[in-house]
């Protein structure tokens, strides 16, 4: 009796044992292809000690020297550096704050060589042998600058943390001599931006400053 079984339930010849399967295709290539550089030529280990020198090399960095609040200073810094992170990490001035970071909002403003700029967008690495002058060096032997006291009594902040940039650029604002009106003390202290809306108080506190506290 043929034991033959019909060619309907015969099942199909299986796949070679050597052939890969799809998943393991797959995984080989990505495994291959990661390894591949330009020109087809495989990565190899980097040389012997290649990482560490690279470390130790680390970004450029200069000394610079500046004059901050009369106090003068020295320090080697990253080239990176902005004048507000110079403030703020490396002296512990961390009156002028960071707002924006962009330049937008003037919560970082101070004065170099007697001119308002926004710290944060300046490199401190273009300032060697510049005289800056911060929130914490407007007091007058101990007592507030007159635009400060000011500040307190026309109320003219709410959360505090653009206060710092405001008085320093309202400061800026009455050296210049851009106080005559309303209008120009608006213009003049228009980079300033006070997200809890003081405008009102801030142009009254300047006004103040600049008539002698009259």
């Amino acid at each position: 009796m043929s034991t033959e079984l019909p060619e309907s339930l015969v099942p199909p010849p299986s796949e070679s044992l050597s052939a890969p399967s799809r998943r393991t295709f797959i995984a080989a290539s990505t495994a291959v292809g990661g390894a591949v550089v330009a020109g087809g030529v495989l990565a190899g280990p980097a040389p012997l000690g290649a990482t560490e020198a690279a470390a130790a090399d680390g970004p450029p960095s200069s000394q610079v020297t500046v004059s901050v609040n009369g106090t003068r200073h020295t320090v080697t810094i990253d080239n990176r550096t902005s004048l507000l992170d110079l403030l703020r990490e490396h002296l512990g001035l961390t009156g002028s704050k960071k707002g924006c970071n962009a330049g937008a909002c003037g919560a970082c403003t101070v004065l170099v060589d007697g001119r308002r700029v926004n710290s944060c967008l300046t490199l401190a690495v273009r300032l060697d042998g510049a005289q800056i002058t911060t929130i914490e060096g407007l007091d007058r032997g101990g007592r507030l600058h007159p635009l400060q006291e000011a500040f307190v009594e026309q109320d003219a902040f709410q959360c505090g943390f653009c206060t710092p940039g405001q008085i320093m650029s309202g400061v800026a604002c009455i050296q210049e001599g851009h106080t005559g009106s309303v209008e120009e003390i608006r213009e003049w202290m228009s980079g300033n931006i006070c997200r809890c809306g003081c405008y009102v108080k801030i142009v009254r506190a300047v006004e103040q400053a600049a008539a002698g506290g009259k």
